[in-house]
């Protein structure tokens, strides 16, 4: 199944988009993840005020496959975390880039955002991967 990348976001090679909004970031996971996960069942999300290291595991994502790491795109420390996934882990397969947001940060380097690949890039690369 095709699925448009959204322009707007920055993405990581472990399928994690980050989109900026005023001084914070929300994160979550891409098309491609939950497709390639299938039928998610578990999120497992850090604690509003942990702090989240660029390219270092946030928390989990398990399905009916596999349990797979989330991966921080940036450094920050956590200001939400979408509980709603916690009681209905389905919404990632259902609204990825919507409803399905993981965390939000407070970046503590926005410069990190540079490394990551825009919309171009990424779906290149998932191209490449498929």
């Amino acid at each position: 199944m095709a699925q448009t990348v959204p322009q707007d976001l920055k993405y990581t090679k472990d399928h994690e988009w980050v989109r900026r909004e005023g001084d914070e970031l929300v994160i979550g996971i891409t098309f491609f993840a939950q497709e390639q996960l299938g039928d998610v069942v578990y999120v497992e999300l850090p604690e509003v005020g942990a702090e989240v290291q660029a390219g270092q595991p946030f928390g989990v994502v398990e399905s009916t496959k596999a349990v797979s790491e989330l991966f921080a795109p940036a450094s920050g420390k956590v200001v939400a975390r979408n509980d709603e996934l916690v009681d209905a882990p389905e919404k990632v397969n259902q609204d990825p880039y919507g409803v399905a947001w993981m965390i939000r940060i407070a970046p503590s380097n926005l410069a990190e955002l540079d490394a990551l690949l825009d919309a171009a890039a990424y779906q290149k690369y998932v191209e490449e991967q498929q």
